[in-house]
């Protein structure tokens, strides 16, 4: 399968390029400490270094709070059973997922050009 292996998430963003996810596959406690920091910041929540371990979106395994309970995109996807937002007919129109690709060009290339 192409670039919609694993590691897309269900919203298309490259869990590879994640710093939890970096942090968590390198064991690396000051790029944990520094994501949680600027994390912490941006989402004005208590996020602490701990809080940063994360194996990919659709990945078994560990999982940020917010990634695993309380992004609506992640649930809407696993509600629906689709493999990613790429997948779901109501793609084109989802104001959730807007917030995301509008913001990240790459993660809606990787929606599009995801092998169904």
């Amino acid at each position: 399968m192409g670039k919609t292996n694993k590691m897309i998430a269900y919203c298309g963003l490259d869990c590879e390029k994640c710093d939890a996810f970096i942090a968590t596959k390198n064991n690396d406690q000051a790029l944990r400490e520094k994501t949680a920091k600027l994390w912490a910041e941006l989402n004005h929540a208590p996020i602490l270094p701990e809080h940063i371990n994360c194996e990919g979106c659709r990945m078994n395994g560990m999982k940020t709070v917010f990634c695993d309970r309380l992004c609506s995109i992640r649930q809407c996807a696993l509600n629906k059973g689709v493999n990613t937002c790429g997948d779901c007919a109501e793609m084109d129109n989802c104001q959730t997922l807007a917030a995301v690709v509008s913001h990240n060009p790459d993660a809606l290339k990787n929606l599009l050009s995801a092998e169904r």
